[in-house]
């Protein structure tokens, strides 16, 4: 075989060989995905926690100085956790299933997961996990339903993740 001859089994190699490097070529091109997962994390911040928080997250939104307890600086949580950001405590608290003493009342009988809310244990924060449970009941069937609600709420915990300040 000469120089620049190619024969079927070369040719069959050549077009394997390009495929394996077209398919990894997209597997290493996360940047589209990672941008609408932060895009979507911090929409649902802005829907959800904005008022209160703030745009920045310091606890200094617009209904700030209406409230009762002020709310907490969410760029300092890992800070304030020897630098650890508690993913699992944050996502309770966003889906109601942690007292947090400044988000929301609670009527006493709301049962959470499996425990039931008596009357000493009522807050004030609103419990994004029910809010939106109710915007989609229905949509995803019976168990697509929970999915995307945790989806929604992992996504807002994930940036206020990506703004933590250390």
């Amino acid at each position: 075989m000469r120089l620049g001859e190619f024969t079927k089994t070369t040719k069959g190699s050549f077009a394997l060989l390009l495929g394996i490097a077209a398919t990894a070529a997209f597997c290493f091109v996360p940047a589209p995905a990672a941008a609408e997962e932060e895009l979507i994390g911090s929409d649902e911040y802005m829907n959800s926690c904005l008022a209160c928080h703030g745009v920045g997250g310091k606890g200094n939104g617009p209904m700030a100085e209406y409230l009762t307890v002020e709310p907490t600086d969410l760029t300092r949580i890992a800070a304030e956790n020897d630098g650890i950001f508690p993913l699992l405590d944050v996502f309770q608290i966003v889906d109601g299933r942690s007292i947090v003493g400044a988000h929301g009342v609670r009527e006493a009988g709301t049962v959470v997961g499996s425990a039931e809310i008596r009357n000493s244990e009522a807050w004030e924060m609103p419990v994004w996990g029910d809010r939106y449970m109710k915007d989609v009941a229905g949509k995803y069937g019976p168990y697509g339903t929970e999915q995307a609600v945790r989806a929604r709420i992992l996504e807002l915990v994930f940036y206020i993740q990506s703004i933590q300040q250390y």
